[in-house]
């Protein structure tokens, strides 16, 4: 009966998934909670995988809660390498102001059992010293250093201050200031959720359910989110969200028809079948992209991008749409496109011109004989007269000269 709910992206479920079952079997609604740090104005594909499991829970009638974490934020949840950089509180809650909307695209939160909105500073921030005290008896440092990001620091003599060994114990008393039945997040926050889990049991005598999902992943293991920079964040338009997608490697696309679609299980499996029997993947991925945009812009505008990347990308043409920039003459091509984002570094500047992957489009003063479409061959290449370049496949902008 709940197969595809406790299954379809989901990476485990602790205690495991019959206790799960058991509950949503019993007939009651059960309380289950994501928690969210804003530490960027935008939620991402990442947060749409967990929200839409959300709303699952939801329309079967469940109590769902999205937590706010602008407490949690301003401590940074430790990274593996370094200390986070605090973010104040202004920058917090200016991240957050459209977290409510972007989440709409799921979550209900008005009429019938509507999803709940919540903060965490609501009570961490009044928290007295006594009560931190109590909570933190609660965990010893042998459970926190078993985090896999905190043993490689000590590997590697790295510094782990006492803010970081807080975080996860804070964000796991959400749980248990919550008093609710369950939690969903990524697979990278497990540790954190299971955090909760053992201080509910400890302080509430409790057991919660923790529902892990699986991350989108590049080829190189990374997630899709805001630390890799490369997400697909869910106010980007429809053309910038479909030409993200015709960008992924051919090995994410079944697992994005699981996590980021609502298209059919027998369908996606059709679809493995098809990958292995010589299928092209890019019409298999051009559709992904269009399900894709149809979640969060609707079905005319899914086609409408379609069309204008055929345009653009298999016909040769450049986008109507692209970033712009005002510079001076002389300009060093590799630091606008630095800083526009363009390209990531130096040396994936390098790299790109080495493949020939930099090129003048849209500009033929620049091309022998006014021709356009000239490759750029020099790293040192400077910006004398307006024009537009195309880096990569599709990454496009226009560089205005005054």
């Amino acid at each position: 009966m709940f197969d595809e709910l406790l299954t379809r992206g989901v990476e485990a479920i602790y205690p495991n998934k019959e206790f799960l079952e058991k509950k949503l079997a019993g007939g009651k609604p059960i309380s289950i909670y994501l928690g969210i740090d804003p530490t960027g104005p935008t939620l991402h594909l990442g947060h749409a995988t967990v929200l839409n499991k959300l709303k699952k829970f939801q329309e079967l009638g469940h109590k769902v809660i999205l937590l706010i974490g602008d407490f949690t934020a301003t401590i940074g949840d430790p990274d593996k390498l370094s200390v986070r950089v605090p973010l104040s509180k202004e920058q917090v809650h200016k991240n957050a102001k459209l977290y409510k909307k972007q989440a709409s695209i799921f979550l209900k939160f008005s009429g019938k059992n509507k999803a709940e909105l919540v903060y965490n500073s609501a009570w961490l921030a009044k928290m007295r010293f006594e009560e931190i005290l109590n909570v933190l008896s609660k965990t010893t440092v042998d459970q926190i250093l078993k985090r896999e990001m905190f043993q490689r620091r000590v590997a590697e003599n790295r510094p782990i201050y006492l803010h970081e060994f807080l975080y996860p114990v804070m964000q796991g008393y959400d749980s248990v200031v919550l008093d609710v039945d369950g939690e969903i997040g990524g697979n990278d926050q497990t540790f954190n959720m299971l955090t909760g889990r053992a201080l509910m049991k400890e302080l509430l005598g409790k057991e919660k359910f923790v529902m892990t999902m699986k991350l989108l992943v590049d080829p190189d293991g990374k997630k899709m989110g805001k630390t890799e920079g490369n997400m697909i964040t869910l106010t980007d338009s429809p053309a910038e969200m479909f030409g993200k997608v015709m960008s992924w490697s051919d090995g994410m696309i079944v697992s994005a028809f699981e996590l980021c679609t609502d298209v059919d299980t027998h369908k996606i499996d059709n679809i493995k079948k098809e990958l292995v029997t010589g299928a092209n993947p890019r019409d298999i991925k051009m559709r992904l992209a269009r399900e894709i945009v149809t979640v969060y812009h609707g079905e005319k505008e899914a086609k409408k991008a379609e069309e204008d990347f055929v345009d653009t990308f298999s016909k040769g043409g450049v986008p109507d749409e692209m970033p712009g920039v005002t510079v001076s003459p002389g300009a060093a091509l590799a630091d606008v496109l630095l800083g526009q984002k363009i390209i990531k570094s130096k040396t994936d500047w390098r790299r790109l011109i080495k493949d020939g992957a930099v090129n003048i489009v849209s500009h033929g003063d620049y091309g022998p004989n006014g021709d356009s479409n000239q490759k750029i061959t020099d790293p040192l290449f400077v910006v004398m007269k307006t024009a537009t370049f195309k880096v990569g496949k599709r990454r496009f902008i226009k560089v205005l000269v005054k």
